[in-house]
């Protein structure tokens, strides 16, 4: 009896021990982006095996956050809370989800999170702050040192909402081109730093990637090869739908691109009566540029267009079509003025906006339509003196294929070297004389892929860079520093291998 007297003392204070709060600091954990408000109040929440996660609004888009919540902390933890629909906010303990934020402020991927000793709630006005506040708290669980039953979340509030709405990345599958699989997993890594658009380069001289039922021969010879002769590869409409609605379901909106008048090589091997040189075209493995045209003033082009626009119009869930309009340098001036105004016309017939790279600034834009700036300055501030919105992608600083430095094994050098530094110290609102914040609809980070050919090329290039340029679009300039920067990145090394991604290894960072 004496022994089980014990034994049940014991196990008491074993369990007096495991609920009772653990001390921790949220001031401290390295969030990335930083939030705009944090309010630490020394305590914690416990995640352990009875931790359940409630909703009170069982729509589609809280029911599929709520479970990406559930995997993401099965992944860091090991642990599998369920999920329950309750019909009001009054349960005491458990992640709770709520849609009733009353917040203006906010906007609609603003989010508020409080944590206590019993309970996480996280508060939105929509389903994308929501969205956007998980992404926040899943950086926020730490282990309990030597219990693998137990981890804790720091105790405190946090509001926030993004600087810029658009924040986004740009990949180009038409160099080297990579399966669906590889694109969802970049949209994860994308969505766990609050990156909202994901620009898919679908077309190039290299290799069409895209299924165009109409012109069934843009991928078929098209997409049949890729730079430096390997085997290409495209995707069918089906695909594209897949890789449309895993990231919506991640609120990242996908953004297709069609490059055109020039980069078309791939499209007039399929079809010769599009080629616009008096060159005889055949497929194209090699990384030049500019040598090539649509024929802009045939009619069939403009038959061509409408066709491709209205299939890729039809899958896309977004608001944009991307139609490149970048280093046409063998299109005349009048030419490539005539073709870019018919081609925003046909655009618009299909109920969506034009973005292109920022030499579309000298065709008839207006206000609704979107430049790229990439190259120059001045045909940003051209746009923006015709009315449209102005995206961010300066080379020099956000092309995700430039080398870091000298001694990187990939990438290229053109624009810059781009180490951690040059990437992060950079504000989108002051980076060209004339182009204000209002000017801006957001910044994107585009990955050429001419000497990318594996996942681990891609991701040595992206990350960490891309971390830093999510911090731009999300944070306030004011709250941006990079020698804070630097060691909450420092932290985010082991999440990044956890994850297996292959990142570069600054020196400049002193990594954990």
């Amino acid at each position: 009896m004496k022994n089980l007297i014990l034994a049940i003392i014991a196990l008491l204070v074993i369990m007096t021990a495991c609920s009772k709060p653990i001390p921790a600091d949220l001031s401290k954990v390295s969030f990335i982006p930083l939030p705009i408000e944090v309010m630490a109040t020394g305590s914690s929440y416990i995640i352990n095996q009875s931790t359940e996660v409630y909703v009170t609004d069982n729509s589609e888009e809280v029911l599929k956050t709520a479970g990406i919540l559930v995997e993401q902390i099965q992944l860091l933890t090991g642990l599998e809370p369920a999920i329950k629909v309750i019909r009001d906010s009054s349960v005491q303990e458990g992640i709770v989800l709520l849609l009733n934020a009353d917040d203006e402020s906010l906007g609609v991927e603003g989010y508020q999170l409080k944590m206590d000793e019993n309970r996480i709630t996280a508060r939105a006005n929509e389903p994308a702050g929501l969205f956007m506040g998980i992404q926040t708290l899943l950086q926020a669980v730490e282990p309990v040192e030597g219990d693998q039953t137990r981890w804790i979340v720091p105790s405190g509030s946090i509001r926030d909402y993004p600087e810029y709405g658009y924040r986004g990345a740009m990949l180009d599958v038409s160099r080297h081109f990579f399966s669906v699989d590889v694109v969802k997993r970049l949209i994860d890594q994308m969505s766990a730093y609050k990156l909202n658009t994901l620009h898919l380069h679908l077309s190039d001289d290299q290799g069409w990637r895209i299924e165009i039922k109409s012109w069934p021969k843009l991928t078929t010879i098209g997409g049949s090869t890729q730079v430096g002769g390997g085997e290409g590869g495209y995707y069918t409409q089906e695909d594209y739908r897949e890789i449309v609605q895993y990231a919506k379901d991640r609120f990242i909106t996908i953004i297709p691109e069609i490059d055109m008048p020039g980069h078309t090589n791939a499209a007039y091997v399929a079809y010769p009566e599009l080629n616009g040189t008096n060159k005889k075209a055949e497929l194209y493995t090699g990384m030049k540029v500019g040598f090539s045209t649509l024929n802009v003033r045939s009619q069939i082009t403009y038959d061509f267009v409408d066709d491709v626009i209205r299939e890729l119009s039809a899958i896309t869930t977004g608001d944009y079509i991307h139609i490149g309009g970048d280093e046409s340098h063998v299109t005349k001036y009048d030419d490539y003025v005539y073709f870019i105004n018919r081609v925003r016309q046909i655009v618009k017939k299909y109920n969506k906006k034009m973005i292109g790279w920022d030499e579309i600034a000298h065709a008839d834009i207006e206000s609704g339509d979107v430049v790229q700036y990439w190259a120059k300055g001045e045909n940003a501030l051209l746009g923006k003196q015709k009315g449209a919105k102005v995206l961010m992608s300066p080379a020099k600083r956000a092309y995700l294929d430039m080398q870091y430095d000298s001694t990187t094994h990939i990438g290229l050098h053109w624009a810059a070297y781009i180490e951690l530094d040059h990437a992060y110290e950079w504000e989108p609102s002051v980076l060209e004389t004339g182009i204000t914040k209002e000017d801006i609809l957001g910044l994107e980070s585009p990955l050429w892929t001419e000497t990318v050919v594996t996942t681990d090329d891609m991701d040595y290039l992206i990350f960490p860079r891309l971390i830093g340029h999510a911090e731009i679009g999300w944070t306030p300039v004011e709250k941006r520093n990079w020698d804070d920067y630097k060691q909450r990145l420092a932290n985010h090394g082991r999440l990044l291998e956890m994850k297996k991604i292959n990142f570069y290894r600054s020196k400049l960072v002193p990594w954990k």
